[in-house]
């Protein structure tokens, strides 16, 4: 800590991170260990997150993260949509498909951004908002791929006809982003995806990545 931070809104976002990452709630007893604080401090902490429903406990006493976060998280896709335009406009124009930037929404990939190219005399018409299973479609299969570490050289995924008759995707993931998971494609009418799609796509998710950074 440092003159110039908080440390009491330092445990408080701590706290938030440690119930982040369990499924089933933390005590009082089990903050308090994992912060190094006492239980009165958690309960001060938990009662003022409580207060802006960061927090709920139920009513075995475990404290869970609360829905006030989904309310401020609506606010992150705006912020990333914007961060990643200039990349995928490069990626669209460059390749002449239509390019996207997909993240991880509970159980599904939720396309945030896309850019249709402007010099094509047709494309595949994708919109953002657009939803699909994880293991469908290279959006999602590069997620995947990533988050088991099964992805490998060259770095990129393909698939056709997975979500649409005709059409062929190209995605790789988004690497290194701590608690956002993602990637950037194209998708193409066409059997196949051509062979300087893969790696073009890589470079674009490297660019959206640090971006993001």
């Amino acid at each position: 800590m440092t003159a110039e931070t908080s440390q009491t809104l330092d445990r408080g976002l701590r706290v938030l991170k440690l119930l982040a990452d369990t499924d089933h709630g933390l005590t009082v007893t089990e903050l308090s260990n994992r912060l190094g604080v006492n239980r009165t401090v958690v309960y001060r902490l938990l009662a003022t997150l409580e207060q802006h429903a960061l927090v709920r406990r139920d009513l075995g006493g475990r404290a869970r993260v609360g829905l006030g976060v989904l309310r401020l998280g609506r606010q992150v896709h705006p912020l990333v949509r914007e961060a990643a335009l200039p990349a995928l406009r490069s990626l669209a124009e460059d390749i002449g498909a239509t390019a996207h930037l997909t993240l991880v929404d509970g159980t599904e990939a939720l396309a945030v951004a896309v850019v249709e190219p402007t010099w094509t005399d047709y494309h595949v018409a994708y919109r953002a908002g657009f939803r699909h299973p994880l293991d469908r479609g290279a959006a999602g299969r590069a997620i995947l791929a990533a988050r088991q570490g099964s992805l490998i050289e060259p770095g990129y995924t393909l698939t056709h006809g997975e979500l649409e008759a005709g059409a062929s995707g190209a995605a790789a993931p988004l690497v290194g982003i701590t608690g956002l998971e993602g990637s950037v494609g194209v998708v193409m009418l066409s059997d196949a995806v051509p062979e300087r799609v893969g790696p073009r796509v890589v470079d674009a998710a490297r660019e959206v990545a640090d971006a993001l950074r």
